[in-house]
């Protein structure tokens, strides 16, 4: 689906850094090189990372990707929003209208916002496109290219698209991280005199895994393949996603636009263990241990550090006040739970977080709660009641529980997430 008519020309005023974010599904925190990885190839997000800012202790807002989603475009903890785990292919959850959001906060300074890719926040995918609840327009979009109008479910990279039937197939074998990457570029040329977000939604690593055969050949003939967490075939669909960053940096690099343009890349949450391990975290998707909750996250820009690495804790919730503040727009909305870590992307401020860091996910095999502060991590197994403590600096794997050591410190944590529990549910 492509809705180009949707376009909104606004009044150029004073020059504002634009913002892309690229959000890759279900990429976990190992699996870039610049976290890491010697068997997958990302060189141009490892140049990006060279030229900005890497985090080592970034987090999603939940260990799947709707409630992720949901609070990257609100700020807000995705309890308060009532997403907490994936939206289903039908019934009447939704990103709720009435939020202040990232793209409506822009579009009132006089930004253009687009959706590139997968939206994955209604469980309504029938009637009218723009009368459906929580539909992008509704939160400030101004175009949506290539999203789904129908469940996502296994996932789809090869037209006809299942979950996106509408939109036409510009050539034989079309990949869809590549028309994707067409899409893009194709709304930065517009935009290039007018303030924009870009929000490029990746569907890839999400399984089913299916890449481009060249590719998955290449990385089949690696050394190590298929053993260690070494799968061709997510290494050939990141190859993609990394050859479409590339893409991206060098049509901002000919627009001029790269010294205004602040790129964030991340992801929505851990990688599935079973094809894409997290290690040295514990676990992975569907978890709150650390391998499905933290995160790669490079940031570049305007004012941002390069070749810098930052240990600071962040959230999902923090990327909408961080870039109201690098984009000029403003303080956030009340009620934003995340906190701009602008600072830390300057090089000032603490390298620890003042406030502590809160995941519910009622959900799974093991629904569980969590909350950090400092470098303690308590995890609450919602079904038994059970604590664990984890020292995160000495212990980011997760393998040493001293819960039964230090009972002071549980009882200090238990009460933070008591409190922050009987506040959003």
């Amino acid at each position: 689906m492509r809705r180009g008519a949707d376009v909104v020309t606004r009044g150029a005023g004073p020059a504002r850094a634009n913002v892309v974010v690229v959000l890759i599904d279900d990429l976990g925190w190992p699996q870039l090189g610049c976290y890491g990885s010697t068997f997958n190839a990302t060189p141009h997000i490892d140049r990006l990372a060279r030229g900005g800012t890497r985090f080592t202790a970034a987090y999603t807002a939940a260990p799947v990707c709707s409630p992720t989603r949901a609070s990257l475009l609100t700020g807000r903890y995705p309890a308060r929003l009532g997403i907490t785990n994936f939206l289903g292919p039908s019934g009447s959850n939704h990103l709720r209208p009435g939020q202040v959001t990232l793209p409506g906060r822009l579009r009132d300074a006089g930004y253009t916002s687009a959706l590139v890719g997968k939206w994955h926040l209604t469980e309504q995918y029938d009637g009218p496109y723009r009368e459906r609840r929580g539909n992008p327009f509704a939160h400030g979009f101004d175009q949506v290219r290539v999203s789904e109008t129908r469940y996502i479910g296994d996932g789809d990279y090869w037209p006809p698209y299942a979950f996106a039937p509408d939109v036409p197939t510009r050539r034989d074998g079309e990949y869809l991280t590549d028309r994707l990457a067409e899409e893009a570029g194709e709304f930065l040329e517009q935009q290039r005199d007018r303030p924009f977000l870009l929000y490029l939604a990746h569907y890839a690593v999400h399984t089913r895994l299916d890449a481009r055969p060249e590719l998955v050949d290449r990385f089949s003939r690696a050394a190590g393949a298929g053993s260690g967490g070494r799968n061709p075939v997510l290494a050939a669909m990141l190859a993609s996603v990394d050859d479409q960053v590339g893409g991206l940096v060098a049509t901002l690099d000919r627009l001029g636009l790269t010294d205004r343009t602040v790129v964030i890349v991340t992801s929505d949450n851990g990688g599935e263990e079973d094809v894409s391990p997290n290690a040295p975290l514990r676990a992975g998707k569907w978890s709150l241990y650390e391998g499905g909750i933290r995160v790669p996250f490079v940031v570049a820009g305007p004012g941002v550090r390069a070749g810098a690495t930052s240990p600071v804790p962040i959230h999902t919730a923090d990327v909408l006040p961080t870039l109201l503040e690098l984009t000029g727009v403003g303080d956030p909305p009340a009620g934003t739970d995340g906190r701009s870590f602008a600072a830390a992307l300057r090089g000032a401020g603490p390298e620890e977080r003042p406030d502590a860091l809160y995941w519910y996910y009622p959900h799974s095999g093991t629904p569980m709660a969590a909350v950090r502060q400092g470098d303690d991590k308590l995890v609450l197994l919602l079904a038994t009641g059970r604590v664990e403590l984890y020292d995160l600096r000495a212990d980011p794997g997760e393998t040493r529980d001293r819960a039964e050591a230090e009972p002071r410190r549980v009882r200090a944590l238990r009460r933070l997430l008591d409190a922050h529990l009987d506040e959003v549910r």
